[in-house]
């Protein structure tokens, strides 16, 4: 039985500045960090991919993860940065808040850019911003009466 989500994964081109800002900014925590060298067939085979030398790092907060790959091979090419959210694939990542204004304006504080003003009326407001890689993520105001809504232990 399938029992929900797990975690996203993200391909960043920085695994230090990345956990600088999933950890130091967003507040996760690193519970794992593994990796794999050039020319191990079992992981470039489960990857689809030649030579797919890695990092991996995964992230916690709450009941939730995100997983961070950089890919350090050759061959690894970069997304743009401006990838628009209608490119087929997954288009963002959104995080939950309890304290929308807040959080917002310590992350506009530390330069993340956000695509425009934050929409909708509490206890429902949301905006996209992108993180240092360019992936689009969503601060999401926790809504308790949504039928979306997840239990986040408040």
């Amino acid at each position: 039985m399938i029992l929900g989500v797990h975690h996203p994964a993200v391909s960043v081109p920085d695994m230090d500045r990345a956990l600088e800002f999933y950890c130091g900014l967003l507040g996760f925590e690193e519970v794992m960090s593994a990796g794999w060298p050039s020319g191990v067939q079992p992981m470039d085979d489960a990857m689809a991919l030649e030579d797919s030398a890695c990092r991996v790092a995964m992230v916690k907060k709450g009941n939730s993860c995100i997983e961070l790959f950089e890919f350090t091979a050759e061959s690894t090419q970069g997304a743009t940065p401006d990838r628009p959210v209608s490119k087929r694939g997954i288009t963002h990542i959104a995080l939950g808040v309890s304290d929308f204004g807040e959080e917002y304006e310590k992350l506009k504080a530390a330069g993340v850019p956000f695509n425009g003003e934050p929409n909708g009326e509490a206890p429902g407001r949301w905006v996209y911003g992108r993180d240092p890689f360019g992936n689009v993520l969503e601060l999401l105001e926790h809504d308790p009466d949504n039928a979306s809504a997840l239990d986040w232990g408040s």
